[in-house]
């Protein structure tokens, strides 16, 4: 019964062992074998979609851009709870309907807080 569950525990060793190390050689032996090493000033330079470079790669960007993007993700995240709840709202009764109205006076509040900061404004 023993060499049962250390002949698993090995299994799982050797995919682990083999998950780590394929992607490593890979990438480390195999990728610089393959690849074109024939660097120019032309393919260093930054993509604009054909259009000339200007100015500086590192531009930085305004941090309500990232805020505004989180606050979508958090509200478009969250409203996908809601499916699953609708569908088997028969099923739940009223408990389900009670934490749905406290789930959703939640995001109320968090929107209502999000919008007196003026995160959601676009300047």
């Amino acid at each position: 019964m023993i060499d049962i569950y250390a002949n698993n525990y090995v299994i799982v060793a050797i995919f682990l062992i083999l998950g780590v190390l394929l992607p490593v050689a890979t990438v480390s032996f195999v990728g610089p074998l393959l690849r074109p090493k024939k660097p120019t000033r032309e393919k260093q330079t930054t993509y604009e979609s054909g259009n000339i470079p200007v100015g500086d790669s590192w531009v930085r960007f305004n941090v309500k851009y990232y805020i505004f993007a989180l606050m979508f993700v958090i509200f478009d995240v969250e409203t996908l709870f809601l499916y699953p709840w609708a569908v088997a709202y028969k099923e739940l009764g009223l408990f389900a309907l009670v934490e749905m109205v406290i789930f959703i006076s939640l995001l109320v509040v968090g929107l209502i807080y999000a919008w007196r900061k003026k995160v959601l404004e676009w300047n």
